[in-house]
């Protein structure tokens, strides 16, 4: 296996704005598989609560908030899988074109009229490609640059741009052809991004990365393939067992599955963590390390249990209580799924040209981290001014969200490209691609955490619901803030 040093001198240093070549395909490839993702996500909420009539479901709407978080929660913990899959059997490469041809299959299956059955088959085919793809992009992003390389940060602060273009673009595509067809014409544009971006990964992918991601870093020996069939098939009997039992004694329901993803959704988490930390591969100084990601971790959920609720809360605040009649023209609440990466595209370069002039001399990861809770608080509490103004009832003026939109940017760009970034420079050699997962199993506790949050907000006043949600974030900011020094040093070497 390549070593670190002969992976970076494969990949064309330059030619990608400054940044290696390599940038470019992961730039792109990224970039249409989030907007296939975001273009389906703009509208799947509205889908699965609009009457038959309509061409929805007919779902109730707190039912269907509950689902999407769930949904949000499977794709981002099935990455667990994908890192494991690059790591000991396809590589990064292989792993992220077999990830892209589910998603794209999943897409698919939305875009045919089959009901509910089709629904949840292309969630099945949509959260296991995520988890094959999306980990394993990033991962490969950080194998590009040296552990040292001051353009990291940037170049992952240009990757995360390139994520968030697609995902502007999608949700004015897709809901404006959702609105000017049907449902399942706009699933049908999501698919054929995903293919576009497929497309282009395998064109370039060759000539731009070199020896990056090609191999997988800690590959199985055979005895251990055999043991692990063994171990699956054992595994998926005992699962199929259990399933048939739950359902004779009717304890498939809606409800009861959301609660046991949410117990799986705050467990995974804890289980690989300790998995690491525990191997035999992973040394003194990398144990330190993933000490030093506790309390990063605790801080990236409670971020995202914010700014994930853009998607359910906030997207059916858009469709229900604000006033979507702006300049004579009635706009598409699926619209205000474009603000967030709208305002990352405009923030991201000034904050990348920030940290490349600061370089040693800008505020730690651990810093950047706390005041993200800050801005991810504010967005919330300042919900609080139109629900008291409106009544609870009144239509609200559209720019309550955008403003809510554009804190919980600011927020997100302390934290999610640094977060990125410092995980793979914190990551335990062995586990490079399910370090990356750990990473993105932040956004799984947080929605886990959101499906039960979405039976709450029917049922509490919105001033009591943003109030607590975002006076926890603040609370959590100043707690980071004084433990930064500790995750400094248990960071060690690593800035």
């Amino acid at each position: 296996m390549a070593t670190k040093e002969e992976i970076v001198k494969s990949v064309p240093q330059k030619g990608f704005f400054g940044h290696p070549k390599g940038l470019f395909s992961l730039f792109f490839t990224e970039f249409w598989e989030r907007f296939s993702y975001y273009g389906m996500r703009a509208i799947l909420l509205y889908f699965m609560y609009d009457t038959v009539a309509n061409g929805g479901l007919g779902i109730d709407k707190t039912t269907a908030a509950s689902i999407m978080s769930m949904y949000g929660s499977l794709v981002y913990m099935s990455g667990i899988i994908g890192g494991w899959i690059a790591d000991r059997i396809l590589g990064t490469r292989r792993t992220i074109f077999w990830g892209g041809i589910l998603i794209m299959l999943g897409h698919i299956c939305l875009a045919l009229p089959g009901g509910i059955t089709f629904l949840f088959i292309s969630m099945v085919f949509i959260i296991l490609g995520t988890g094959l793809l999306k980990p394993n992009v990033s991962s490969v992003v950080g194998d590009i640059y040296s552990t040292n390389d001051p353009r990291r940060d940037s170049g992952f602060s240009i990757f995360y741009m390139g994520i968030n273009l697609g995902s502007f673009l999608a949700p004015l595509i897709v809901g404006a052809v959702q609105k000017e067809f049907n449902y399942h014409a706009g699933f049908s544009i999501a698919a054929i991004g995903m293919a576009i971006g497929l497309i282009m990964y395998k064109v370039t992918e060759k000539k731009n990365l070199g020896l990056a991601g090609a191999q997988p870093t800690n590959p199985l020996a055979p005895h251990e393939l055999q043991s692990i069939l063994k171990k699956t098939v054992v595994t998926l009997v005992i699962v199929a067992i259990l399933i048939v039992i739950a359902y004779f004694l009717d304890l498939i329901t809606i409800n009861n599955v959301i609660n046991f993803f949410t117990v799986i959704g705050v467990l995974a988490p804890i289980s690989v963590f300790i998995w690491m930390f525990t191997s035999k591969k992973t040394k003194a100084e990398e144990k330190s390390h993933l000490l030093a990601y506790i309390p990063l971790f605790i801080a990236g959920t409670m971020f995202w249990v914010i700014q994930e609720q853009g998607s359910t809360i906030l997207a059916t605040y858009a469709d229900t209580r604000t006033d979507l009649s702006i300049g004579g023209f009635d706009i598409s609440p699926a619209f205000f799924q474009s603000l967030n990466p709208l305002f990352i595209i405009i923030m991201a370069p000034i904050m990348a040209a920030l940290w490349m002039k600061l370089g040693q001399k800008g505020p730690s990861t651990p810093v950047k981290f706390s005041f993200s809770l800050l801005f991810a608080g504010a967005s919330f509490l300042i919900m609080i001014i139109p629900a008291i103004t409106s009544g609870g009832t009144a239509l609200v003026s559209p720019w309550w969200l955008v403003l809510s939109f554009f804190l919980v940017v600011i927020g997100e760009l302390l934290m999610s490209p640094v977060g990125l970034s410092a995980t793979t420079k914190l990551a335990p050699e062995a586990f490079a691609a399910q370090a990356m997962s750990l990473w993105f199993l932040t956004s799984t506790v947080a929605q886990a955490l959101n499906a039960q949050f979405a039976k709450v907000f029917s049922k509490i006043s919105e001033v009591q619901y943003f109030g607590y949600l975002g006076g926890a974030a603040i609370a959590l900011f100043v707690v980071m803030l004084v433990l930064s020094p500790w995750i400094s040093r248990k960071m060690g070497t690593i800035k």
